[in-house]
């Protein structure tokens, strides 16, 4: 596997943006931009494609809440937190691609919150967090 070198890990995302092997669905591009921060005006030079919902994407939503009825609780409404959570799920159905995400399982039978990679479990879709992600890629950040 060839070794991507690279001086930070915004550099290295650009760089997989510039060689397709990764995207950014647009809703959660949407979500990033809604705030005035580093990673929002990062996201705004960054060579990452930004891929939009279209017909069998939304089926693939459409699936992840049939599926079962504890995924709607994937998305917090009351605090309008993590409405991207499941248009990333649904994406990766669609593109059979792997989500990178920060968070853990729900392991808690009292939790009234599902987690990303919980749904991805339920639904077929491999997950992994990003320090599995920079390991598979096989990257290496250096110096100058």
């Amino acid at each position: 596997m060839e070794i991507l070198r690279t001086e930070g890990y915004w550099d290295m995302l650009n760089e997989l943006g510039n060689q397709n092997r990764i995207f950014l669905p647009q809703a959660v591009a949407d979500e990033i931009t809604k705030t005035d921060d580093e990673l929002s005006q990062w996201l705004s030079t960054s060579k990452i494609p930004i891929q939009t919902i279209n017909e069998s994407i939304a089926l693939a939503l459409r699936s992840i809440y049939a599926a079962n009825p504890d995924h709607k609780l994937l998305v917090d409404n009351t605090r309008q937190r993590s409405l991207a959570d499941p248009w990333l799920i649904a994406h990766a159905i669609n593109d059979n691609a792997c989500v990178v995400t920060k968070e853990n399982l729900e392991t808690a039978a009292n939790s009234k919150r599902i987690k990303i990679p919980n749904v991805c479990n339920n639904m077929g879709v491999r997950w992994i967090n990003d320090f599995q992600f920079v390991e598979e890629l096989n990257l290496r950040f250096f110096v100058k």
